[in-house]
């Protein structure tokens, strides 16, 4: 039984990888600096396989409910009118 190293890689440069992405070539090569993102040097040349720009892909997945700091929660008005401060009712009435 083979162990899968029969099997060619599918290799992407850089260009092809940050196309996949909807990335510039800039934010790819910072995933790939932070260690985000696995890429090979041969040569002057980096390459990344396409398995792992897939596994990139797969682990940037969003979790439901992560993203709740962007929309901050409307809340309704702050202040309190208080029934026996008949002077502030006036004011604000």
């Amino acid at each position: 039984m083979g162990d899968g190293r029969d099997a060619p890689i599918s290799w992407l440069s850089t260009k092809e990888a940050a196309e996949r992405l909807g990335v510039t070539l800039r934010s790819l090569y910072r995933f790939i600096d932070e260690g985000g993102l696995v890429a090979y040097k041969f040569g002057r040349v980096i390459r990344l396989q396409e398995a792992d720009v897939e596994s990139f892909i797969e682990s940037s997945r969003i979790r439901p409910g992560s993203l709740e700091h962007l929309y901050p929660e409307v809340k309704g008005p702050s202040r309190v009118v208080h029934s026996m401060d008949p002077g502030r009712l006036a004011a604000e009435g």
